[in-house]
């Protein structure tokens, strides 16, 4: 038809292989309203897993999300994190959408028909570099909030990509006898310090080595071999927050030295749900609107590391492994 809408999607065809295709689209009907994308945001976590084909294929992409139906299995769009400007609507939903800038949970597009009940108004407060970094500050909220870190408390926060850093944060608003920013890479725990405002910053080895024992851990690192390493420094009665996601990767976990006898809790933290101990007081419009907050409070599109274009999406996903040292976000531009 002459008013269709031809657009460019970036599909995972492999594994190490994204392909950029061209798609045609239909205008929005009448509930519908059509947005030009401006920037998107590749996932180093997730998406990192996705990409090296570690992940597995018979899992849903993601249950709550409209606009990520579908498996793991290839070919498939993904994506979480796009800010774009509304172009067009339809003839039911208010012109005062028009050229509005907006967030979606919504895989990598340069145009895409949607619902305004499926995007996020930005505020006008915040910057729209900044609003891609809000799936992850929801993340950080949620992860905070399922460990409950206390006054006076010993914190430690293995992984310092772009959750990691979030996180450790949120925890310096804490009054907390310690913050430790566990990070291998010397960049990163140069941000932990000098960005998300740790007390400290330690390498794996130095945590490994040291007498300290931690209250609360969040184990945000990505590589199974910490999650042993969180154990064996948590105090007696500690707590361990698993915050990352390993996909298909095998995780050995000790648990007969010291694991039973310290009273050590382990509790997983994922952000598609709310903790069944929260839900009666916090919902997920109340968790959202304080990432907002949190969002614009802290600023964090100097966590921005590289910029791709959308042609140049090869490179923006070989960028995860070549820089390895130095990427924190990577971007898409449109």
């Amino acid at each position: 038809m002459a008013n269709d809408i031809t657009r460019q999607v970036l599909y995972f065809v492999g594994p190490k292989q994204v392909e950029l295709r061209t798609e045609t689209i239909a205008p929005p009907k009448a509930d519908q309203i059509l947005i030009r994308t401006e920037l998107s945001a590749i996932s180093h976590g997730t998406e990192r897993l996705i990409y090296e084909g570690q992940v597995p294929t018979d899992m849903p992409l993601d249950e709550t999300l409209p606009d990520l139906a579908g498996t793991f299995q290839y070919p498939f769009k993904y994506g979480y994190a796009l800010v774009g400007r509304v172009e067009q609507v339809g003839s039911a939903v208010s012109s005062r959408w028009l050229n509005r800038l907006v967030f979606a949970f919504h895989p990598h597009e340069n145009h895409f028909v949607t619902t305004p009940e499926q995007v996020l108004p930005i505020p006008e407060e915040v910057s729209a570099e900044d609003a891609l970094f809000l799936p992850n500050m929801e993340t950080a909220v949620n992860l905070v909030l399922d460990g409950q870190p206390l006054m006076g408390e010993r914190v430690a926060v293995f992984g310092q990509g772009v959750v990691g850093l979030l996180t450790t944060a949120l925890l310096s608003d804490f009054p907390l006898a310690e913050l430790t920013a566990v990070e291998p890479t010397a960049h990163r725990s140069t941000l932990a310090l000098d960005w998300a405002d740790a007390y400290e910053a330690a390498e794996p080895e130095e945590i490994e080595n040291s007498r300290t024992k931690y209250d609360l851990v969040y184990e945000l690192s990505g590589q199974p071999s910490a999650l042993n390493l969180a154990v064996n420094c948590a105090r007696f009665g500690g707590r361990i927050v698993v915050g990352s996601w390993y996909g298909n990767k095998p995780v050995t976990l000790d648990l007969g030295s010291r694991f039973h006898r310290q009273r050590l809790q382990i509790m997983s933290s994922q952000v598609s749900t709310l903790s069944p101990h929260l839900s009666g007081r916090w919902s997920k419009e109340r968790r959202l609107n304080w990432a907002w907050l949190m969002v614009e409070e802290h600023e964090p599109s100097d966590l921005i590391s590289h910029r791709f274009s959308i042609e140049e999406a090869v490179k923006a996903y070989k960028a995860l492994r070549k820089f390895k040292a130095t990427a924190v976000q990577i971007v898409l531009t449109y």
